[in-house]
């Protein structure tokens, strides 16, 4: 490997952990401050929400058909409602994506028991089984605790989230910077790999 190639490679592994670290301390700082990290996260579906929006409506005028024109219009309505609630009521909209995670966990919970059973005898499938019983039980206790566990859910689950991210991201940058060092050593031992 030449020096200009390596001096790159160096270069964009040094910003992949940077990245890395900066996810799991902001994850850190999620799951030490949850109604702060689910605040802030509902305003920013609000206005992800709202862009979204804006993008449907103009995408509206670029489809054939006055039924395809009319239904993403709809859709961006639709989306810049929902975005302008979450930034007016912040609050309520913790509330209510709460609850929307809780739908989504339990009816993610019961597609993989139906897929277990599906695959069941098969390599794995365990796995399959043993997600589907943690999703379901963390839907059933998010949905029971709803109104009182809303302020804090989205700040666990996305400080959770920010430091697997970062970590998986941390562990692949080096697992690849030393594959790097490897050939550019022209060693042919793996081993370092793992």
């Amino acid at each position: 490997m030449g020096a200009v190639a390596e001096a790159v490679s160096n270069r964009v592994t040094g910003w992949s952990i940077l990245w890395a670290v900066l996810s799991i301390m902001a994850g850190v700082f999620a799951l030490a401050l949850p109604l702060e990290a689910s605040f802030g996260a509902v305003l920013v579906i609000g206005w992800l929400l709202i862009f979204s929006s804006a993008f449907q409506f103009l995408h509206a005028f670029q489809s054939k058909g006055v039924g395809s024109i009319i239904w993403k219009v709809l859709v961006a309505l639709l989306y810049l409602g929902v975005g302008i609630y979450f930034l007016i009521h912040p609050l309520l909209g913790m509330a209510t994506l709460t609850l929307a995670l809780a739908i989504f966990f339990l009816g993610e919970g019961v597609a993989d028991l139906i897929t277990y059973f599906k695959v069941r005898g098969h390599a794995g499938s365990g796995w399959i089984l043993f997600n589907a019983i943690v999703t379901l039980i963390l839907g059933f206790i998010i949905w029971r605790h709803w109104l009182s566990s809303a302020w804090f859910v989205i700040g666990i689950l996305l400080g959770f989230s920010m430091i697997l991210t970062g970590m998986t991201r941390l562990m692949v940058t080096l697992a690849a910077r030393r594959l790097l060092a490897a050939s550019a050593s022209g060693s042919p031992d793996s081993s370092q790999l793992s």
